[in-house]
């Protein structure tokens, strides 16, 4: 209302006149990208042919689209308010030239990027006991630090053409140190993409997998759906094709790209410049907290628990089991999904579970089925040792408890073996406890560049395995692109042993640098809605400049590292005298080179499967992904000291145990031995006692009795001021009427349980 009234005093009539065309220019940007956005929902609604598989499988949730969206329109008021600069004064405008902090502020009001929530929210009791779906309020100071749906953190500045959003090489004429940069489809062909794999002898193919089980837990950076990039070979936001060679690919010289969406950013006070460049957003929480199990949204987290049950449980599949009758993930809640099927008998369709990437291999499928199993074996036996807790209470306790065998598998046993031992004494070392003012967000380098070094180990063949570990007689080994997008392989073809049997007795793929990417990803990768095979080297590629990421020479120098001046530098930190040259031919110059591309063909440390340059960039991100989580396993007053003893006997090779017909196993399952050497029975792997969970009835609670019950929530117990409290909650789409919390007074509770009002629909 006040920047209204100021249109109408002469005083301020320049800064008037500059809100008025600011106004106008959100009113312009807000009618382009939802008309955008229109175009694009008609577009999926159409039916479409069966290799239009990704328009559902990447599902974005609808609080992301909102949150995109609000960018989206934040951004294009930028640009709108850039072009009617640029006409005016005959040049290109930047926006910190345009704007004050106070323009700013209203786009962002205007646009619906919502401020940052004062700690104040943070105080409540419920955000002390168990960490929120959505990793909201873990850092009480900085609610949204880690949280769904915020920018990746810089931990450098981002380099754009402009200075602001358009990515290196979306104009094709520029210069980079004096050359232009190539086209990551050539650098794919010519450096990354590779016929053949070794095998890696110290490894199992399941260090791989769980490699992009954990990413999946820490990042998701969803890509914009604002416009169709299939038809066009134009850099025209959002898409950003990649230039292709037309004698391979046909008429079309480009294969599509869309550019992930931006992220409203949060941090007022800081350069205006900066603040207004492009960011890319992580859809899921930063934490390692088993979101990809539970989901990162209440509504989602409300699917996928069996709520009915009253019983502390996740959804299982209603009607398949397994051949002993085992659980299965429950079907996505849209019918019919877009997963492909068995060409005879009954359809499977997509599996749901808390990240929507469960269905793009048979490894990560099977990964997520032992951990919904793992959920509801640990669940039952909870209930049965305190049978005075409440549904709510089985939940969290157990998804607390998931939540630390994700993170002590991966910390303890995973990472280790990736940046090897000195590695990560150097950049993480032993944990000191909870550090509030260390911001737990993942990076931007980390999603884009650094933990994609997987890709490069990912086999061109998937093994399916017998109870000898022998190939498995009725279910042969499949060729990767034969394994995405299709559930009805576990379900139809022997449930997840074969392939769990398959990943833990074979070797894992090695690395080496003239032998990068297998050509079932750069040349059989179904992905996007895109109706024809893509290049997953050239995404990433691509992914890196469309985020504006410094290069491979920023980010050694970053870590400490020599930066590279010469061929014989370069060649000392390849070891590969061929690679190296060929790199340095393509990109003329040592800075111009993709980090992505330059820390994949580093020399590994000893004891590593990284170079040091991915080793230090993931060692700094489990560092502070452990260090500035207030919910970290190890952390004070998360577990008792019994209870972390117990958490410690934990494996991989117990969860299978426990949760498939597997009989015997290796001790550490991500190292790999030719069976039967080195597996053991099932019956003598360590496993969590959790009777260190029993909690006897306090003398309150057989004075006031248990809290009443009530419809469409629930309530936890705990202790405050010597006094026993109940919290109330309602679920997802219930809003709750009365007292939030009731307390134990004398033999009595202090008043009535509260209600849920209202429809989930």
């Amino acid at each position: 209302m006040i920047f209204m009234l100021l249109l109408y005093d002469p005083v301020y009539f320049s800064a008037s006149l500059l809100r008025e065309r600011l106004i106008s220019s959100y009113q312009e940007s807000l009618q382009i990208v939802d008309e955008a956005l229109l175009l694009s929902r008609q577009r999926q609604n159409t039916p479409s042919p069966p290799t239009h598989v990704f328009a559902f499988l990447r599902q974005t949730e609808p609080e992301t689209l909102e949150v995109s969206r609000a960018a989206e329109v934040f951004q294009t008021t930028l640009q709108v308010l850039k072009n009617k600069a640029r006409q005016r004064h005959k040049r290109s405008v930047t926006a910190p030239e345009l704007l004050s902090w106070e323009d700013v502020e209203l786009i962002a009001e205007l646009s619906q990027c919502l401020p940052a929530t004062h700690p104040a929210v943070c105080q409540h009791d419920h955000h002390n006991m168990y960490r929120s779906i959505s990793g909201y309020c873990n850092n009480r100071q900085n609610p949204l630090w880690g949280a769904a749906n915020t920018p990746l953190v810089r931990w450098l500045p981002a380099e754009y053409e402009d200075g602001e959003r358009e990515p290196k090489g979306w104009n094709r004429g520029r210069f980079h140190n004096g050359f232009q940069l190539p086209s990551p489809r050539e650098v794919s062909q010519k450096i990354l993409r590779s016929s053949a794999k070794g095998e890696d002898d110290v490894y199992s193919q399941l260090l791989v997998e769980w490699g992009q089980y954990i990413d999946h837990d820490i990042t998701f950076t969803p890509q914009s759906s604002a416009a169709d990039c299939l038809t066009t070979c134009e850099n025209i936001h959002p898409c950003f094709p990649i230039e292709t060679d037309p004698i391979i690919s046909g008429a079309q010289a480009c294969m599509p790209f869309y550019r992930s969406v931006p992220a409203c950013f949060v941090n007022y006070g800081t350069d205006i410049g900066q603040a207004l460049q492009r960011q890319q957003m992580n859809a899921i929480t930063s934490f390692m907290d088993a979101s990809v199990v539970y989901g990162h949204t209440p509504k989602l987290e409300s699917f996928l628990r069996d709520l009915s049950g009253l019983n502390g449980k996740l959804a299982i599949h209603a009607h398949l089991k397994d051949p002993t009758g085992r659980a299965y993930l429950p079907f996505v809640a849209s019918l019919p999904s877009a997963c492909h099927q068995d060409l005879q008998g009954e359809i499977v369709e997509c599996f749901s579970a808390g990240d929507s990437r469960v269905n793009e291999g048979l490894p990560l499928t099977s990964l997520h089925t032992l951990w919904l199993r793992e959920h509801n074996r640990i669940a039952e036996a909870l209930k049965g040792i305190n049978g005075h807790w409440s549904p709510e209470t089985i939940y969290q306790e157990t998804r607390k408890i998931i939540g630390a065998l994700h993170q002590i598998i991966t910390m303890r046993d995973y990472v280790p073996k990736i940046i090897g031992p000195e590695s990560f004494e150097r950049y993480i070392g032993p944990y000191r406890g909870y550090d509030p003012t260390t911001d737990p967000s993942a990076s931007n380098v980390f999603a884009t560049a650094a933990f994609r070094f997987g890709h490069a180990t990912i086999s061109p063949i998937l093994r399916r395995l017998n109870d000898s570990f022998q190939e498995h007689e009725r279910f042969p080994h499949l060729r990767l692109h034969q394994t995405f997008f299709s559930p009805w392989r576990i379900v139809k073809e022997g449930g997840i042993e074969p392939v769990l049997r398959g990943l833990i007795g074979t070797a894992a793929t090695s690395l080496s640098a003239d032998m990068v990417l297998t050509d079932e990803l750069t040349e059989r990768l179904v992905v996007l809605n895109v109706p024809h095979h893509v290049d997953l080297a050239s995404l990433n590629l691509q992914r890196g400049r469309d985020h504006g990421l410094p290069g491979y020479n920023h980010w050694r120098s970053f870590c400490g590292l020599k930066t590279i001046k010469t061929r014989d530098d370069f060649t000392d930190a390849v070891r590969d005298c061929q690679v190296a040259e060929k790199i340095l031919e393509l990109y003329k110059h040592p800075d111009n080179i993709d980090v992505w591309l330059g820390g994949l063909v580093e020399n590994f440390l000893p004891g590593s499967r990284t170079g040091p340059l991915f080793a230090c960039l993931i060692g700094m991100q489990m560092k502070v992904l452990r260090d500035g989580d207030r919910f970290w396993w190890e952390a004070e007053g998360v577990f008792t000291q019994q209870q972390k003893d117990e958490l410690l006997k934990a494996s991989v090779s117990r969860i299978i145990c426990d949760n498939s017909d597997i009989k015997e196993v290796p001790r550490d399952s991500f190292r790999f031995s030719k069976h039967p050497s080195g597996y053991i029975p099932c019956d003598q792997t360590p496993s969590i006692n959790l009777e260190a969970w029993r909690e006897e009835r306090s003398r309150d609670l057989e004075q006031c009795g248990t809290p009443r019950a009530i419809k469409n929530g629930d309530f936890i117990l705990s202790s405050a001021s010597d006094k026993l409290v109940a919290h109330y909650s309602c679920y997802h789409g219930f809003k709750l009427k009365g007292a939030t919390t009731i307390v134990c007074e004398g033999n009595r509770w202090s008043d009535q349980p509260p209600q849920c009002a209202g429809n989930q629909h």
